[in-house]
C-alpha cells in the first residue's frame, strides 16, 4: 500500500475505533474521538493488522503504552487502565471488522 492509502486506511480505522470504544471515569463515558486518542491508537495498531492477526494481549500492550494526562499534566495514566474490559473485546472487534473488509 502506498502511503497516501495507508494515510486514507489510518483515518478510516482511527474514526471506527473513536466512534465505538470509550473510556470510563465515575461512570462517564468518553469516547476516543472525543478524547483525541483515537488517532494514536489507530496509528499504532495498524502496522500490527498489516501483519497479520492482532492478539488481545498486544493491543493491551499498545493501550499500556499510552499515557493520558489527568489534571493538566499532574498525572498520568495508562490508557488501558481506564477503558473496561469488555470495551477492549469491543475494541478487538473493531480490528477484526477492519482487518477483513479493508486488507
Amino acid at each position: 500500500m502506498s502511503s497516501s492509502s495507508n494515510t486514507v486506511a489510518i483515518e478510516k480505522l482511527a474514526a471506527s475505533i473513536g466512534e465505538n470504544v470509550y473510556i470510563d471515569i465515575a461512570k462517564w463515558h468518553l469516547y476516543l474521538a472525543d478524547a483525541h486518542l483515537h488517532t494514536t491508537i489507530a496509528e499504532q495498531l495498524y502496522p500490527m493488522l498489516e501483519n497479520g492477526d492482532v492478539e488481545e494481549r498486544q493491543v493491551v500492550g499498545v493501550l499500556q503504552s499510552i499515557s493520558v494526562e489527568l489534571g493538566g499534566g499532574k498525572t498520568g495514566v495508562p490508557l488501558a487502565s481506564l477503558i473496561p474490559s469488555a470495551v477492549v473485546g469491543d475494541l478487538m472487534r473493531v480490528l477484526e471488522e477492519f482487518r477483513r473488509e479493508e486488507m
